[in-house]
């Protein structure tokens, strides 16, 4: 049931988030209060969050990398452990590098990267995705004046001029077994795209695909990042030494983030 706007101080919207469960209460209930542009308005927000809708759906946007990315609902939100792919990225990323960021969701990763690296390391982006929705987000987080978003299945949209071009290849993949999806927070599991989540039996299905063909878009010496899980690591390695390309993993434990990293040799 709402609440009357004019009874609506943000004492109530806290305890009306912490009966449903918002561990963080009191912060996610100010982000209400000062996204709302009417009375009417938070209070519609408010209802849509303690139904369970994911804050970032609610307000239209996440925090990621020092960014506010527009995230539509229905729209995978970008996790802060993938800010640790972004670092990565940003650390071989070069003046010119071509960068194609695959399963791009909102286009966070693309936008995190053209903003760290700035106009004094400009570098040229393509981001894809399989979803309408997050390719409309991510046509809004990457400017097209920035980079280009393509709607499609992992590489097929991409321009052929860039098979072998590429210097780094990123990709957040969906991970998670097929199985587990039933123990995500409701937030994902009924609010995000399933394709945006379901990695196959053993959440690597849709890495081996990006690693299938990795190598035939990579630059010789150019890098693939992939975030995985710290329990998925070795196997992902595993695959990426059988698609002929270097691995080693990187963690952070602050961010419980693990990437993995393979070069594609500058010489065969």
């Amino acid at each position: 049931m709402s609440v009357s706007p004019s009874l609506l101080p943000l004492s109530t919207i806290v305890t009306r988030l912490r009966a449903v469960g918002c561990v963080f209460a009191e912060d996610e209930a100010r982000l209400l209060v000062t996204t709302a542009r009417t009375p009417d308005e938070l209070a519609a927000m408010v209802d849509r969050r303690v139904a369970g809708l994911p804050l970032e759906h609610v307000i239209g946007w996440a925090e990621f990398h020092g960014l506010r990315i527009a995230v539509d609902r229905g729209v995978f939100v970008p996790r802060r452990r993938t800010e640790f792919l972004v670092d990565q990225a940003v650390g071989l990323a070069r003046h010119g590098s071509v960068v194609v960021d695959l399963c791009c969701g909102s286009g966070a990763v693309g936008a995190a990267l053209l903003a760290a690296l700035g106009p004094a390391s400009p570098i040229e982006l393509y981001a894809v995705d399989i979803e309408p929705a997050a390719v409309r987000c991510a046509r809004r987080n990457i400017p097209a004046g920035d980079g280009r978003v393509y709607e499609g299945d992992l590489y097929e949209p991409l321009p052929a001029a860039l098979r072998g071009r590429v210097d780094v290849l990123v990709a957040n993949a969906p991970y998670v077994p097929t199985d587990d999806i039933r123990l995500l927070p409701p937030e994902a599991r009924d609010h995000e795209p399933r394709v945006a989540l379901d990695g196959g039996a053993d959440g690597l299905d849709v890495q081996r695909r990006v690693l299938a063909e990795a190598k035939r878009w990579l630059a010789p010496g150019g890098r693939l990042l992939i975030e995985t899980s710290e329990r998925q690591a070795p196997r992902t390695a595993e695959t990426f030494a059988r698609y002929g390309l270097v691995p080693r993993v990187a963690g952070c434990e602050e961010l419980s983030a693990t990437v993995v990293i393979g070069t594609r040799p500058a010489t065969v």
